[in-house]
């Protein structure tokens, strides 16, 4: 029950959106999202963007192709008045709501979370929005009947409103998909020949950060004119449906409420870390919630902003250092070069301010890091924590933890170090107290959990 919801609401007559989902992973979800969002927007469709799941580099390629930031939905880990709260604000500063799904559409968690597993049809369920899928009909013929039909049909809560068809190999491909779907009545609203130079680059936690990408504005332009081609707009803005939940979050008809307002007690989901909060940003930390900046900023918080690969030492004035994930690994022999940086933590550390690393940036505030070559680049030397990329070991799932000061929270974990050595207090522990994450030392703490919402 989303009893903190509010209830002084009013229907948006003005906000439609749509998700686009798919049957399983590398169907081609985000190559086709920025193509939409492209698209759309050179339509002069006022795009809001947004992500299911606990992604930080698919809303980096959003905001590059709709112009506007994307902000993460994520069923498992996001309370109901947290997600009730991203909705109405995509909903009040935009015109059409391009969410791009998680996985496969019903693809999530083992353990269910708030809304359920974390699956795409979680969210869809919860706003009430239409789904396209997207089918990779390679090797594929009059089977994708079957395909979708059964995909509509899982879950009758869940509105599969048309298809779009992916990587065909000719028009006669196109014309057998096209009848096969015209027998079960569901629309193709786009049709798209296989382009193997459109695939995005990636590496071991997904795509390539769209800020290291020079070309990126040509690899979107290039998509976007396929999407064109190849899918009718005129009909995707047609199915889209205005976003609502009912008072009690639970699913109903379109005749539903919406909260008025995202300014409201539910945001910040979890406290700032001080009053003026250092935050690192560069291509080595980019993994930084926008829900959460913006719930900091909300509670009145100040955020500056520093580039420990420029060698940027967090502000003097600062009472809190935030260091978030991102890819310190493939800069490890730079970060350890930078001596500002490095004593600028030092001494914040000294001083007693708070400083809190995620993933990447717990690593960073460890003795040393070994990259993928074996060289061993010393750190901050403020836990006492060495971490390897010398052999990969995959870390992946969602995380219910409860920190040493007792506050529990929701979050995720993901990446391919591997730790040699973590010594001291655990910062966290899970809920059943199987497992501990993470240190604290001092006024110095981090894990290699993010942190999504306080549970």
């Amino acid at each position: 029950m989303a009893a903190n919801v509010p209830n002084q609401l009013k229907h948006n007559q003005h906000a439609s959106g749509y998700i686009l989902a798919a049957p399983h992973s590398g169907s081609g979800k985000t190559t086709l999202s920025i193509g939409l969002m492209r698209a759309l927007r050179r339509r002069g469709v006022d795009v809001v963007p947004a992500k299911i799941g606990p992604d930080y580099i698919d809303p980096q390629f959003h905001q590059v192709a709709a112009g506007r930031r994307s902000v993460n939905l994520d069923g498992w880990a996001m309370s109901e008045p947290t997600l009730a709260s991203l909705g109405t604000g995509m909903a009040e500063h935009g015109s059409l709501l391009a969410i791009e799904g998680v996985m496969g559409l019903f693809d999530g968690a083992v353990k269910p979370g708030v809304l359920g597993h974390g699956a795409t049809a979680d969210i869809a369920k919860f706003f009430k929005l239409p789904v396209v899928l997207v089918v990779d009909c390679a090797g594929m013929g009059q089977s994708v009947a079957a395909l979708v039909k059964g995909f509509a049909e899982f879950d009758p809560k869940v509105n599969i409103a048309g298809v779009i068809l992916n990587k065909l190999g000719s028009m006669r491909h196109v014309s057998m998909m096209q009848a096969a779907l015209d027998d079960i009545g569901m629309a193709v609203i786009g049709a798209i020949p296989r382009h193997d130079h459109l695939v995005l680059p990636s590496r071991h936690l997904g795509l390539v950060q769209a800020s290291e990408s020079i070309e990126i504005e040509d690899q979107i332009e290039r998509i976007a004119d396929q999407v064109e081609a190849h899918v009718s707009l005129e009909r995707l803005e047609e199915l889209a449906m205005p976003p609502v939940i009912d008072e009690c979050g639970d699913v109903g008809t379109n005749e539903g409420v919406r909260p008025s307002s995202i300014v409201s007690s539910v945001l910040p989901s979890i406290a700032p870390l001080g009053q003026h909060i250092a935050v690192a940003a560069d291509d080595a930390f980019r993994f930084f919630y926008p829900h959460l900046e913006e719930g900091w900023k909300r509670a009145g918080a100040e955020i500056s902003y520093f580039s420990p690969l420029d060698d940027e030492a967090p502000a003097r004035a600062a009472d809190a250092i935030y260091l978030p994930g991102g890819y310190p690994e493939l800069h490890a022999g730079r970060l350890a070069a930078n001596q500002r940086f490095i004593g600028g933590l030092q001494a914040a550390a000294q001083n007693g301010i708070q400083i809190y690393g995620e993933c990447g940036g717990y690593m960073v505030l460890g003795d040393g890091l070994v990259d993928k070559e074996g060289s061993r680049h010393k750190m901050a030397g403020l836990l006492s924590l060495e971490t390897s990329f010398e052999k990969r070991k995959l870390h992946l799932g969602y995380r219910h933890v409860v920190r040493d000061d007792g506050v529990v929270f929701r979050g995720h974990e993901f990446h391919y170090a591997t730790t040699l050595t973590e010594k001291g207090g655990a910062l966290f522990s899970d809920v059943g107290g199987e497992q501990s994450y993470g240190l604290r030392q001092g006024s110095v703490s981090g894990s290699f959990v993010h942190l999504i919402d306080r549970a």
